[in-house]
């Protein structure tokens, strides 16, 4: 890897005075510094200074051990302490002529980069040039916000084609197989049973009463059997969610093909919407290119997981170590998440329902909270809903979200997903997962513990609609042919609503 920089420092005042000293530092004490830490024979050099008037011209090459935007950060305090010290002179502004960034590569990467203004592959070799200069967006706050760091982390992320790669999955624990006395579609069953209607949105549904009291029943069975015994106390998160939020939590590295995105109004003023209602009026079409221009920049996105908003509660504060752990859960509205190609029946939406349990405590309380959390679901699968289903070790989403595949690193960290068979085709859906996100939330909402004993969470989402696919593939419409203990927790059912 190699760097070229070339900057101007801005200077308040002539330092052509200065010129002595500025030789005796760049020719001697500089390059100490901008070497310290590299192997010998290493690090970053000045190849070019020069100083006219109140500008001193640096050239600045290096390899991989102190790369040049380091090196320049190293020298801008000691070089302004002698010019200050000495001769009252101090840097204003650094600007960046000129910034290129050689890397070796087997293969070209032909995305487009923030703050690259070009992209070449030659001989095993990328090169980027920055987008520097007078009219370029890189300057002295993007180096000191480790903007070229995060350029080449990013290059080396696609070289290393995570993409391509297949995620971990190993399965955990398998149910005994079951006979089944229903091999059909349940979107489509339902449909026909009049239970359920699609939406005018897509991936959207709209629930009956039969539905709707198979769901609350799914509720009632997760409340009495999961959150009295273990103790989970309800809130109401927020289902629109800033990008703040999602810069904490980490799904702002990959959110966005994914989200539903929220675009207030730019203003609520009613004569600045009068074009939009009159032309409705006359057309009665909705003029979504007006409309388009008069809606301000995305603020967030609907809910995609419900957790991440549950952290701004407890975003910077201390928690007292008797209180520990704290356990909650929220079940209070939709989620959305644009599916793209994949939505299929009421299994694969985009809005849907869960319930989402949060946890967190010490390692030891968030790992225990994980098991006990485990052992009920189990007894509700087994025992109530009597489905066949399996558990697999997966990548956590923490991971998946930054592109990379395999296990946690930290013990005890990373995500089960559960699984039920639908007999109709055959395959196996995810119906819920649970996840022990280590620090991930800790740290990124900046939560610590009364002793300063490292902070872990996890969470669990219960998917309503998937529960529902899997319970009617595996058992039916006829409640005569669901489990018993089932059937007490469900009641009568409620008398749907009939259409000529």
């Amino acid at each position: 890897m190699k760097f070229n920089l070339e900057v101007y420092l801005n200077l308040s005042a002539d330092a052509n005075l200065a010129q002595n000293v500025l030789n005796e530092f760049f020719n001697n004490e500089a390059n100490i510094i901008i070497q310290k830490g590299a192997p010998a024979g290493h690090g970053a050099k000045i190849i070019e200074y020069n100083v006219n008037k109140n500008i001193i011209k640096l050239v600045i090459e290096s390899d991989q051990y102190v790369r040049a935007h380091d090196a320049l950060l190293r020298l801008r305090k000691p070089l302004a302490s002698i010019m200050g010290k000495e001769f009252k002179i101090g840097i204003r502004q650094i600007n960046i002529e000129k910034f290129t960034i050689e890397i070796e590569s087997e293969k070209p990467v032909n995305n487009k980069i923030p703050y690259v203004k070009n992209i070449s592959f030659k001989d095993g070799i990328i090169k980027l040039e920055l987008d520097a200069g007078t009219s370029g967006t890189l300057g002295q706050s993007e180096l000191e916000n480790r903007i070229p760091d995060r350029i080449i982390n990013l290059i080396e992320e696609k070289l290393e084609d995570y993409g391509g790669k297949s995620e971990h999955w190993e399965l955990l624990w398998e149910s005994a197989p079951k006979s089944f006395n229903f091999d059909k579609d349940p979107t489509k069953e339902m449909m026909k049973e009049g239970w359920i209607k699609r939406g005018y949105n897509r991936g959207q549904w709209i629930y009956g009463p039969e539905a709707t009291h198979l769901f609350r029943t799914f509720e009632k069975i997760v409340l009495k059997e999961v959150i009295e015994p273990l103790g989970y106390s309800e809130m109401i998160f927020p289902k629109l969610v800033p990008w703040e939020v999602w810069m904490k939590s980490g799904h702002a590295q990959g959110v966005y093909p994914e989200i539903y995105y929220v675009c207030p109004p730019k203003t609520r003023d009613p004569e600045y919407w009068e074009e939009v209602i009159d032309h409705y009026k006359v057309s009665q079409e909705i003029p979504l290119e007006i409309i388009k221009d008069k809606i301000d920049l995305p603020i967030g996105g609907m809910c995609y997981a419900q957790c991440p908003s549950f952290w701004g509660f407890l975003n910077k504060t201390t928690l007292p170590t008797d209180e520990l752990p704290i356990k909650v859960f929220d079940r209070s509205g939709t989620s959305h998440r644009y599916e793209s190609g994949g939505i299929h029946g009421i299994e694969r939406v985009d809005e849907f329902h869960r319930i989402e349990l949060v946890w967190l405590g010490s390692k030891e309380q968030t790992l225990e909270q994980a098991e006990k959390l485990k052992a009920r679901y189990k007894f509700i699968f087994e025992e109530i809903l009597e489905i066949q289903w399996r558990k697999a070790w997966v990548t956590p989403w923490f991971m998946a979200q930054e592109g990379k595949s395999g296990l946690a690193d930290m013990e005890g960290a990373g995500t089960v997903d559960y699984e039920a068979i639908m007999p109709y085709n055959d395959n196996w859906i995810e119906i819920q997962n649970l996840s022990v996100n280590a620090e991930k939330y800790t740290k990124g909402f900046n939560v610590k513990s009364q002793n300063q004993e490292p902070l872990w969470s996890g969470c669990s989402g219960v998917g309503l609609e998937r529960w529902a696919s899997a319970f009617i593939s595996q058992h039916g419409l006829n409640p005569e042919n669901w489990p018993e203990k089932f059937k007490k927790y469900f009641g009568e059912m409620p008398k749907g609503i009939q259409t000529l």
